[in-house]
């Protein structure tokens, strides 16, 4: 019988304090900084800012996009569609036919299978399933100039012994 008692307490002071934190929230962004800048006074995080590039507008599909666009013309073409898609093909075609056979297209299946197998068994399991995972490369941060640090101080100098 405690032990719902004690449930019921810890569900009602859990809730309690969900309510507590939820009603404590600010409504509307504090109007503090907007004050101070349009006092002209400069704040710290407005100095910040200034000093931080631009970050760049396009989005992944666009990005994704200009990819493909080879010739930068605003236009896809079926062309430049499949070339990724040959590349990939020609890959996949060992005998250089042009026919993709069902060994050519599990070549790549079985020694990606092979490869994450780690222990042999004939199965994986979840640490070698999770090794088949396609890994994306972090996107590049080409437009952020390098940090600047400041300089190190230089070491006093020995004084020279006189002999």
């Amino acid at each position: 019988m405690w032990r719902y008692l004690a449930g019921g307490l810890g569900t009602l002071v859990l809730v309690g304090a969900g309510l507590f934190l939820w009603g404590s929230r600010p409504d509307a962004p504090s109007p503090l900084p907007a004050a101070s800048a349009a006092a002209g006074v400069p704040t710290q995080a407005a100095e910040d800012d200034a000093a931080l590039p631009e970050a760049s507008a396009k989005t992944r599909e666009q990005k994704r996009f200009d990819r493909y666009d080879k010739d930068r013309d605003g236009k896809i073409t079926r062309e430049e569609y499949l070339a990724a898609r040959r590349k990939a093909y020609a890959k996949l075609d060992r005998d250089g036919d042009g026919k993709l056979s069902f060994d050519e297209w599990a070549i790549k299946a079985t020694t990606k299978f092979a490869a994450a197998d780690h222990d042999k068994s004939g199965a994986m399991n979840p640490a070698e399933f999770a090794t088949t995972a396609v890994k994306r490369r972090p996107a590049a941060r080409r437009d952020c100039p390098p940090a600047q640090r400041a300089p190190a101080e230089a070491p006093e100098a020995a004084p020279a012994e006189e002999s």
